[in-house]
């Protein structure tokens, strides 16, 4: 290292320590002050280092820790940033943070926001990308999807001999012509189903053809725009699959089973998004030289993480807090919702900053109609835009009499703790969920965050 970094990281770590050991919670400082000092210490940090990125619109957190948990069952402790602080100064913090423990190889798995892929890129010179999916999200920031797969590719450009592992269910991943090697995961079509012919939902996003724009036709759809596509105008299609879930044998809101290469998985949580997730760190685990029966481990032991169904024992009460923050999440949200057989309270928090996006209309676009009103017994409200989802909820469907609005969190908790069912589901977008759970830790109920 130069002087210059080695300054840069004493100064990362000191911080480090002193915001985890006395203050008992870390942030992204250490990370934005070892930058300060030395804008390129990520490259020295990182420079030992098979880097793998991860990225994408939904899916980049549980994605992240699925491979980072089916590595370590080949070769021990594996650097990531497990908080999804995904950008350059959290991953930063990321490195500062680990300390080297027993590994036979050298691995970070990094969740990458999609605007800073390029600039990561730059410093550590990745092995792999794996890119989940991507939908439209926190317009304000990126644009349309087209937009957020450019600075996607910027980034990708810069290490072209990196492995491409890819959501081949997504039109637009396999849209560009790079030279990287690339490894495409998806759903496997029936023997039947190349036989239909259908297009997408009218309010579909993503659905033009990424050659010719023309609309693209599917032969399967597993939701919003991923499935089996094929474009009749100029013959675009889903790439050759390496990698298929081939069955889903159970589907419930805490647990999945499904096949693929002929072995049953599980892992505890649900949402067909989730199988798309494991599918994805299974296509990375192999390629990395993971056996299936080792990823089978990984997956048994898989952990609800932060504000992806984390789930939360309250009072009584099972909570399940569950991250939303753009109209395809939330409606596979809503979808995993109807797999729940027992009645349950929900709640729904909305706020509107950076971090969440400001523009609040895609809660429009969540198909709140499609819940079963009976299995509700109660609808709670809160964040700084609740009079907004508390609209949106009525306009649903819901009694808007019978609903508690509250906007002071201490008083949701409260709420909670008086619901009359023993499950709650909690939507919420980020720094609500950040706000929740700091209160959550304030009573002793959680540790406080230490990335």
């Amino acid at each position: 290292m130069s002087f210059k970094s080695n300054i840069a990281t004493f100064a990362g770590k000191s911080s480090y320590w002193f915001l985890h050991n006395v203050l008992k919670g870390g942030t992204s400082f250490p990370g934005k002050l070892a930058m300060k000092l030395d804008p390129d210490v990520l490259e020295q940090l990182g420079k030992d280092y098979e880097t793998i990125i991860v990225t994408g619109t939904n899916g980049k957190t549980m994605t992240t820790a699925l491979i980072t948990q089916t590595l370590k069952e080949k070769y021990g402790d594996i650097l990531t940033n497990p908080s999804g602080s995904n950008m350059a100064q959290g991953i930063v913090t990321a490195f500062l943070a680990h300390g080297q423990k027993k590994s036979s190889r050298k691995l970070a798995v990094l969740e990458v926001d999609e605007a800073n892929v390029k600039a990561v890129t730059q410093l550590v010179h990745p092995k792999a990308f794996v890119l989940t999916n991507i939908f439209r999200d926190q317009m304000d920031r990126y644009g349309e999807i087209y937009t957020t797969y450019e600075k996607i590719v910027a980034g990708i450009k810069l290490a072209p001999d990196a492995t491409i592992i890819a959501n081949g269910d997504a039109s637009i991943f396999s849209s560009v012509d790079l030279p990287n090697p690339k490894v495409f995961f998806g759903f496997e079509t029936d023997q039947d189903k190349p036989q239909n012919d259908f297009k997408a939902d009218v309010n579909t996003d993503g659905v033009l053809c990424p050659k010719c724009e023309h609309i693209l036709h599917y032969h399967a759809i597993s939701y919003a725009n991923l499935g089996d596509f094929f474009c009749p105008n100029c013959g675009y299609k889903r790439p050759d699959l390496t990698y298929k879930l081939e069955e889903i044998s159970e589907q419930t809101p805490s647990r999945i089973k499904f096949t693929i290469e002929g072995k049953e998985f599980a892992i505890n949580i649900g949402g067909t998004y989730n199988i798309y997730n494991a599918l994805a760190a299974f296509a990375c685990a192999r390629e990395f030289g993971v056996s299936a029966n080792e990823i089978a481990a990984a997956f048994a032991k898989n952990k609800r993480i932060f504000g992806r169904q984390e789930l939360i024992h309250y009072q009584g009460k099972q909570i399940n807090i569950i991250l939303v923050k753009n109209p395809v999440g939330l409606n596979e949200v809503l979808s995993l919702l109807d797999t729940e057989k027992n009645h349950y309270s929900l709640a729904a928090l909305l706020n509107a900053h950076h971090a969440d996006g400001i523009d609040t209309s895609w809660i429009w676009d969540g198909n709140f109609e499609s819940l079963d009103r009976d299995k509700i017994d109660q609808v709670i409200v809160g964040g700084e835009r609740h009079k907004d989802m508390a609209f949106r909820l009525e306009v649903a469907g819901f009694d808007p009499d019978k609903m508690i609005i509250e906007s002071d969190f201490d008083q949701l908790l409260a709420a909670f703790a008086k619901a009359p069912t023993d499950k709650i589901y909690i939507l919420s977008t980020y720094t609500a969920m950040l706000h929740l759970r700091q209160v959550f830790a304030d009573k002793g109920v959680l540790k406080r965050r230490i990335n």
